[in-house]
């Protein structure tokens, strides 16, 4: 089998995936099956099948270790709680730093460090408080790179720590832990206070002075403050933390804690703690689908979870050598968590012809969901059966807890009381953003974000021209009903941006009935959504039993830390604005310079260019192919022309746009299909419009982020949470886009994803 023959002839965006994101230098797609599989064929034929695919870390390291690359197998760590003094606060920064470099992301909570303005035995006399060393951990996850990637960070404190709302704030600065998501770990004597309207105590005992630091603040107005700042900023998210605590299997195990989650915090996790993922695809298990007698299969969903519960430990076992610290391999080998989740479930429901959020689709969840705990607690049972249950394991805890109860069958429970667990953590409901991009299919639990999205390309007239292109699930429905166009799809065709927020909520609930970690859940609302609501929900998923929960409100001031593009000008600029024809405007000292290696039919070629430091706008472009020839002088001449171009008025995409209707290059196609390394573009024309394009947006986004800056130290006061507001017309068109191809991303499972290249900002 070829990767084509696997994802598709047409599925390009999916193959670019693989090959830059999974595939090991130039292995086939044969040899990566066997390499990620381990040997095992009943998983490599499910992978295959695509029901089945490992965590983003296992398919690109899996077997890297034997050619001596220092890798883990694993997506995610927490690391441990640093203790209220300078050597711990410095060990968990070198902690990180070493998790980081083998590719792991990593969560840490920092309730055990002291509040501002607690006594401290040194120069200083007081602490600059738990909130101040943050700045510290997001700068190590900036330093550490991950293969082109930055490393990932979950930084949690809990809600009654005198400094949680200084940690609320801290974001609203947009310049600040900019290398970090953070959550709120939110009890429930907090929620019962916040509903009674009722004061709350805020405190912490310093242990090496047993000063005590307390001060009561209203519940309600710091639940709304919460509320507030996420609304506006989609920070922080809330751990509702008795919920995790208490709906586990080890809910009754004394010797077990969690010290925090992980950076999407679907993996809450002991201290030095780390899962392995792996997601089975819901949406091949239907039967006849887009038809009236379309069923799930679950006799063979529950063998998929079976075996796939198999191969996870497969890998763990494999894994546990290459753990970056000791205590990370320590711990996993006495709780051996692992993380089998599930995507493609808005796909799912659609092929089975349940409307997303609505009562049947909600019980449909139900059963599948339980299902999935059932195989999976009884395949873990027979794993113990035949390799020894997980160290610390003890039948009667575990078969005691209420989640064990609620989720296994009178043959499962009879399994566990004979030979144990493996595992002490099975299931978890991972971001699959970029898997499920690679096979489109929608994503994790979520609902579909758009049954389309709209491209523009550009006509040889100059002129835009935008076009529809539909989610693959759309597309095939609308092929097999012979629809023309998407406003003749059924009602059950619900988007993100359509749903009732409980109709959310109650999709997550049900799956966290069944889920013995968590899940990540990132709400998306709309830009009219209010503060209000956003408090409703937050009580909502409370009382529905949810672990955790943040929402993304379109439009909001995160976009402006997000968006990795300036914000579009109405109006087309350009360095000569103002110039008489003919006049061209001379080239200063003082210019921006910007470099880009582009790999095009016959080699490299480097693109180099220049930019006004006040405008950002195009001054001078240099290109060299490093040779000699015909090739390299046309290279020369382009060049001179794109210069002359900027510098006599002519604004940077006009210029892209004669370069992109240049035509095909065969050279380049060739090495396309053949090296598929090629830059973006179909000739070396296209290939240096489009770097142009994307250090113009570079450029662009240095500017407006020091003009931020410039703005912030002119006078900047401490924020405080924003008031509601009316919102203009201009933040409605706000937009984040992709770093890698320019193109809009949506934010689904609390990640940014790209739908036209498979960029994440999660893998």
């Amino acid at each position: 089998m070829t990767i084509e023959e696997w994802l598709g002839e047409e599925n390009q965006l999916g193959t670019d995936i693989w090959t830059k994101k999974y595939r090991n230098e130039d292995e086939t797609f044969d040899e990566w099956i066997g390499r990620v599989s381990g040997g095992n064929p009943e998983i490599a034929e499910y992978i295959r099948q695509k029901k089945f695919l490992f965590g983003g870390r296992i398919l690109s390291n899996r077997g890297l270790d034997k050619q001596g690359r220092k890798v883990t197998y694993s997506n995610c760590y927490v690391v441990d709680p640093p203790e209220d003094n300078i050597e711990s606060i410095f060990d968990c920064a070198k902690k990180l730093a070493r998790t980081y470099s083998y590719g792991g992301g990593c969560g840490v909570d920092i309730s055990k460090l002291s509040p501002r303005g607690a006594r401290i035995n040194n120069a200083a006399k007081e602490t600059s408080g738990s909130v101040s060393f943050m700045e510290l951990y997001s700068l190590v996850t900036a330093l550490i790179g991950q293969n082109g990637r930055r490393g990932a960070l979950m930084i949690s404190i809990d809600c009654s720590h005198p400094d949680v709302e200084e940690f609320i704030d801290l974001k609203t600065d947009l310049e600040k832990v900019t290398k970090a998501n953070i959550s709120v770990r939110i009890h429930e004597d907090f929620m019962e206070a916040v509903k009674k309207n009722e004061e709350y105590l805020l405190h912490y005992t310093r242990e090496a002075t047993g000063e005590v630091i307390e001060r009561s603040v209203n519940a309600r107005e710091l639940f709304r403050r919460i509320a507030e700042t996420n609304w506006d900023y989609a920070e922080p998210g809330a751990l509702f933390w008795d919920r995790v605590e208490g709906w586990n299997l080890l809910s009754n195990t004394k010797e077990f804690t969690y010290a925090g989650v992980n950076p999407c915090a679907e993996e809450p996790l002991p201290a030095g703690g780390s899962c392995l993922l792996g997601s089975i695809n819901l949406s091949e298990f239907v039967q006849d689908p887009f038809t009236d007698t379309a069923q799930f299969d679950f006799e063979g969903f529950r063998h998929c979870v079976e075996v796939s519960v198999g191969a996870l430990n497969e890998v763990l076992e494999e894994g546990l050598p290459l753990h970056p610290l000791k205590e990370q391999q320590e711990s996993v080998a006495k709780w051996r968590q692992i993380g089998l989740g599930i995507m493609g479930l808005a796909d799912c429901l659609i092929k089975l012809g349940l409307t997303y959020g609505d009562k049947d689709a909600v019980d449909m969840c139900d059963k599948i969901g339980f299902a999935m705990a059932d195989a999976a607690i009884a395949a873990s049972a027979r794993l113990a059966k035949e390799k020894g249950a997980y160290e610390a394991c003890r039948v009667e805890e575990v078969m005691s807890t209420p989640y064990f109860e609620t989720n296994t069958s009178e043959k499962t429970r009879e399994l566990v009381r004979k030979y144990g667990l493996r595992n002490s953590q099975l299931l978890t409901i991972a971001p699959t953003g970029t898997l499920s991009t690679m096979l489109g299919i929608s994503g994790g639990i979520e609902p579909v974000y758009a049954n389309y999205y709209e491209r523009k390309t550009e006509s040889l007239h100059g002129t835009d021209v935008y076009y529809k292109v539909y989610t693959k699930i759309v597309e095939n429905y609308m092929k097999h009903h012979g629809l023309k166009s998407d406003t003749e799809l059924p009602d059950y065709f619900v988007t993100a941006m359509t749903l009732d927020y409980r109709q959310r909520i109650d999709m997550q609930a049900a799956w966290q009935t069944h889920i013995d970690a968590s899940i990540s859940s990132t709400v998306n609302v709309p830009n009219r959504f209010t503060v209000e609501e956003t408090e409703n929900l937050y009580l909502y998923a409370y009382e529905k039993g949810l672990k955790g929960i943040t929402i993304f409100r379109d439009g909001c001031k995160r976009i402006g830390i997000l968006n990795t593009n300036a914000k579009k000008e109405t109006k087309k600029l350009s360095a000569g604005e103002g110039l008489k024809r003919g006049e061209i405007l001379l080239v200063t000292d003082d210019v921006v310079g910007k470099k880009r290696k582009l790999m095009t039919g016959c080699g490299s070629l480097h693109c180099i260019a220049l930019f006004d430091p006040h405008t950002g706008a195009l001054l001078e472009t240099y290109l060299s192919k490093g040779s000699t020839g015909g090739c390299n002088n046309f290279m020369v001449g382009l060049s001179r022309m794109i210069s002359i171009s900027a510098r006599g008025g002519i604004d940077i995409e006009t210029i892209v746009d004669q370069l992109n209707s240049s035509g095909s290059c065969p050279s380049y196609t060739a090495r396309r299909v053949t090296r598929k390394d090629t830059s973006k573009g179909a000739c070396c024309p296209m290939a240096v419009g489009n770097a142009l394009m994307d250090m113009y947006n570079e450029m662009q986004e240095e500017l407006a982020e020091k003009e931020g800056r410039e703005k912030a130290s002119a006078g900047k006061k401490a924020k405080k949470a924003p008031k509601p507001r009316a919102v203009s017309s201009d933040a409605e068109a706000d937009q984040m886009y992709c770093p890698e191809c320019g193109e809009p991303l949506v934010f689904e499972e609390g990640c940014n994803i790209c739908k036209s290249c498979g960029w994440s900002k999660c893998h």
